[in-house]
C-alpha cells in the first residue's frame, strides 16, 4: 500500500507564502499526490510536537516559514531527532539579505500580513477617490477623511490621489457660483475640511495653460479675471461659513500642500 504524500506547512503567521512554494515545487512531481496540510499560527513547543507527531506517522515532509527564533530552533531539534525532513524556506533568503544589506530581520511574524492590508487600504482610499472626485457624489462628503473646497485649477483633484497613496479617503468638491454646494458641506466636522485658495493672478496664468492645452480661446470667460475674483470672492464665504482651515496653494507643489494637510490631521489627532 502506497502512502499518499503529505507536507505539512507550518507558519508563525498565516501560512500562504509557504503552501504556495510547495504547491509550485509539487507541481513538479506529480502534484495531485501530494496533501499539502497547512498549521498557521503556531506559536507554541506544543503545536510543534502535535506536528512533529503526525509527520513522523505519515513519513512527511515539514515546510515552515516561522520567524520566531526559539520555534525555529526547536523545530529544527525536534525534526533531526526523529529524522523527519524540514526545510526552511524563509531563512536562505534571509541570510542573503543579512549579508548583503548588512541588516538584521525583525523576526516577527505578521508581517507581510500587514503590508498586505496596507496596500488594500491604499487601493480602497484611491478607489474613494476617483469616486467622489469633482463633487459627483455628495454622499462620499460624509463618508471622506478629508474633504476639499476649491475653485477649478485649485489643485483638488491632484491632492485628492496624492492624499489616497497615503490611505486617505478623499472627497473634492468645486466651489461654483452657479452651483449651490452640497447640504452635506456643513454637517461635516470643521476639520474634515479642508479650504483651497490661490491668488488670482496666479490662478489667471493656471486657466490661460488650461484652455491653451484644450485648444481654446484664452480670452475666455473661465480665464477672466473679473471672473475669477467673483469666484474666489463666492469660495471664501463658502469657506468662512463651513469654518474650515485654509490653505494658500499659490506657490507649492501638491507634495507640500498635502504634507501641511496630514500635519493638520496629526495635531487634531493629538489634542
Amino acid at each position: 500500500m502506497v502512502h499518499k504524500q503529505v507536507v505539512y506547512v507550518v507558519s508563525d503567521s498565516v501560512g500562504e507564502t509557504a503552501e504556495l512554494v510547495v504547491k509550485a515545487v509539487a507541481t513538479q512531481f506529480n502534484g495531485g499526490q501530494t496533501e499539502i496540510r497547512r498549521n498557521s499560527y503556531v506559536e507554541n513547543i506544543e503545536d510543534i510536537e502535535e506536528i512533529i507527531s503526525l509527520a513522523k506517522k505519515y513519513q512527511s515532509i515539514i515546510a515552515y516559514t516561522i520567524v520566531i527564533s526559539s520555534l525555529k530552533e526547536y523545530l529544527d531539534k525536534r525534526a533531526k531527532e526523529e529524522g523527519i525532513v524540514a526545510v526552511d524556506l524563509l531563512n536562505p533568503l534571509m541570510n542573503a539579505f543579512k549579508t548583503a544589506f548588512n541588516k538584521e530581520p525583525h523576526h516577527r511574524p505578521g508581517l507581510m500580513r500587514k503590508l498586505d492590508e496596507e496596500y488594500f487600504r491604499k487601493i480602497e482610499a484611491i478607489e474613494f477617490a476617483v469616486k467622489y472626485d469633482d463633487g459627483r457624489d455628495p454622499r462620499g462628503i460624509t463618508k471622506a477623511d478629508i474633504v476639499l473646497i476649491g475653485v477649478s485649477r485649485t489643485s483638488k483633484t491632484p491632492l485628492s490621489m496624492y492624499l489616497a497613496h497615503k490611505r486617505f479617503k478623499v472627497a473634492n468638491v468645486p466651489l461654483v457660483p452657479e452651483v449651490p454646494p452640497p447640504d452635506e458641506l456643513f454637517h461635516i466636522p470643521r476639520k474634515n475640511c479642508i479650504g483651497l485658495i490661490i491668488s488670482p493672478d496666479k490662478l489667471n496664468e493656471i486657466r490661460k495653460e488650461r484652455l491653451k492645452a484644450l485648444g481654446l480661446a484664452s480670452q475666455s470667460n473661465y480665464a477672466s479675471f473679473q471672473r475669477i475674483l467673483d469666484e474666489l470672492d463666492y469660495a471664501e464665504k463658502i469657506m468662512k461659513r463651513v469654518g474650515c482651515p485654509v490653505i494658500d496653494v499659490s506657490n507649492k507643489a501638491v507634495e507640500e500642500t498635502a504634507g501641511i494637510i496630514m500635519d493638520m490631521l496629526k495635531k487634531e489627532r493629538n489634542l
